[in-house]
């Protein structure tokens, strides 16, 4: 006899999987950033946007439709994004610790926000987990000084343990204001929080 899944812990079929679908969003971290933009009004028309580890493209998009015609954002995974994007998106596949990619992003560049979505391949093991995540975080935070504008804006992805402080200490020392948010549309059981930097130095 199957066993009965737990509709708690099922990944496709929650709320926001669904709506992702329904809206044409690739993946439900969408609303994630929309959460963020709703309580910090972070995007404008016209901004120039760096994600990085955009696969599978649902940030992209967002921060497509939210700037608009003046503006451009540019994605960078190590997978090849497959979706259709607006005409002022663009993505590209490349390593962020490859100098030459750092190049080649800087030529798009200075941007007013760069966010990161990143995350490790998770193992289940929580500490060695969030140990991965913050050592993504701080890759992205080492972008900020040459690709980032001042008065720019950082958005991050961290699991929250042991190097979680240290990093959100990082972040404020390279950011007049930081903020620490855990959006509704996070699972329960997610050790994920987003850490903003407001107003680059």
């Amino acid at each position: 006899m199957a066993k009965k899944k737990n509709s708690a812990n099922t990944w496709d079929d929650d709320f926001y999987t669904k709506l992702a679908k329904k809206e044409n969003y690739p993946a439900r971290s969408v609303y994630k950033l929309k959460e963020i933009d709703e309580k910090l009004n972070i995007f404008k028309k016209g901004q120039k946007v760096l994600d990085l580890g955009c696969a599978p493209g649902s940030w992209l998009k967002f921060a497509g439709e939210k700037t608009g015609v003046g503006g451009l954002v540019i994605g960078i995974d190590l997978k090849k994004i497959e979706i259709p994007l607006q005409e002022n998106s663009k993505t590209f596949q490349g390593d962020i610790y490859e100098k030459e990619t750092i190049d080649f992003l800087s030529s798009f560049g200075p941007y007013d926000i760069l966010m990161s979505d990143m995350a490790p391949d998770t193992t289940g093991v929580k500490y060695a987990d969030s140990v991965k995540s913050a050592a993504l975080c701080e890759a992205a935070l080492y972008l900020c000084p040459s690709l980032l504008k001042s008065g720019g804006i950082f958005i991050a992805k961290i699991f929250q343990g042991p190097d979680f402080d240290n990093f959100a200490k990082q972040v404020l020392s390279e950011f007049e204001k930081r903020k620490i948010f855990k959006p509704k549309a996070c699972r329960k059981n997610s050790k994920e929080v987003y850490i903003i930097g407001i107003n680059r130095k």
